[in-house]
């Protein structure tokens, strides 16, 4: 690989902090480690930015109205220029729009990142932001098919999956702040940390936790993220009579925390990328119940670190989750073996992979 010094510009103007957020910093700050240079074009204020300001990136403030804010892609274009880019790299969907107008005319490479595995959208606009990238990088092998299934030609695609940071201490949540979110002490707990938003199908959750409150009476289960179908989810818990069972968190800072001191993590997708909590939950030594959706199935082995259902089966969520919590032999395995599995995504293996993608796309930049 090459020694030569990348200058690499980041877009990501999403608002909250998720999976694709916490990628995307750990990818600029490991690349600055690596000595080059990174830059993070981001919303100001939201916790990317507080991030990337506490990590010392310098950061590009970008408030875009929309995907095709003109005005937005302008001053990024001044930021790429200003910077003398090699790389602008486009870490979501809206971003890969902003990134496609603002590298016109200038001497950056564009390359983007997709984290779901549901097909692109065919109409023009998005035909044509995708058209713009001289790469695209998946976070599994599904995301990769489901971008050929879309008419993108597989040599323009690279699969880098997702990674975590090993390295990293989690001090466990504590038993006040269990019990500040509605847990019972001492029962079995079930966590999920998923925004509440159609893809990850936090209803089937939720009713899997009336089948696993059937076979474990005292379960307890958290719901770690916000999203639109928080009423909706609010609405099935009342409706089921899971008030004291199931407790909604919220967004949350400590969710790695949180994870730590469950029992079983779930993760009830109905359409994902590679499935970060997963890894997380390997990482931690938790054994997994989780639908076999996207790539999830790629990190999670069934039977190995963890028991994979069809997508949408509630009951038999439920029973992989009751399962778990009942034999502790079998989820002492599983939490072991996803020890052992998870350096497959660690982070550095990300930014390595990620590089090499770099350098190819700048060694076919005209000189």
């Amino acid at each position: 690989m090459s020694t030569r010094v990348l200058r690499v510009v980041h877009v990501d103007t999403e608002r909250g902090w998720r999976g694709g957020e916490r990628q995307a910093f750990w990818l600029a700050e490991r690349l600055m480690w690596k000595g080059h240079h990174s830059v993070m074009a981001v919303r100001p204020g939201e916790p990317l930015a507080k991030r990337a300001e506490g990590a010392s990136i310098p950061i590009i403030p970008l408030s875009p109205f929309g995907e095709m804010d003109i005005l937005a892609a302008l001053s990024l274009r001044r930021a790429i220029v200003r910077e003398d880019a090699d790389i602008v790299h486009a870490h979501t969907g809206h971003a890969v729009a902003l990134a496609a107008l603002a590298t016109i005319g200038t001497r950056a490479r564009m390359v983007l990142t997709r984290r779901v595995s549901f097909p692109l959208k065919r109409n023009p606009a998005s035909l044509w932001k995708y058209a713009r990238a001289d790469a695209m990088i998946a976070v599994c092998r599904a995301t990769a098919d489901a971008l050929v299934a879309s008419g993108i030609e597989s040599a323009r695609i690279t699969v880098a999956y997702s990674g975590v940071d090993l390295t990293r201490v989690i001090p466990p949540a504590s038993a006040e702040t269990l019990a500040s979110l509605g847990v019972k002490t001492g029962a079995p707990l079930v966590v999920m940390v998923a925004a509440l938003v159609g893809h990850k199908d936090p209803l089937t959750f939720v009713r899997a936790m009336e089948v696993v409150r059937r076979r474990v009476p005292n379960v307890q289960a958290l719901m770690v993220g916000e999203g639109d179908l928080r009423p909706d989810v609010k609405r099935e818990i009342a409706m089921l009579g899971l008030g004291d069972t199931v407790h909604l968190a919220g967004y949350r800072t400590d969710a790695d925390s949180l994870m730590s001191v469950a029992d079983v993590v779930a993760l009830s997708s109905s359409d994902d990328g590679i499935g970060g909590v997963v890894i997380d939950a390997m990482s931690f030594g938790k054994p997994v119940a989780a639908t076999a959706a996207g790539g999830i199935p790629e990190a999670v082995v069934n039977d190995e670190t963890g028991l994979l259902v069809p997508i949408g089966d509630v009951t038999a969520l439920g029973n992989a989750i009751a399962r778990l919590l009942a034999d502790q032999e079998l989820a002492a395995r599983l939490g072991a073996n996803g020890i052992r599995r998870a350096p497959l995504f660690s982070i550095d293996n990300t930014v390595d992979r990620t590089l090499e993608v770099y350098e190819r796309v700048l060694d076919t930049r005209p000189r």
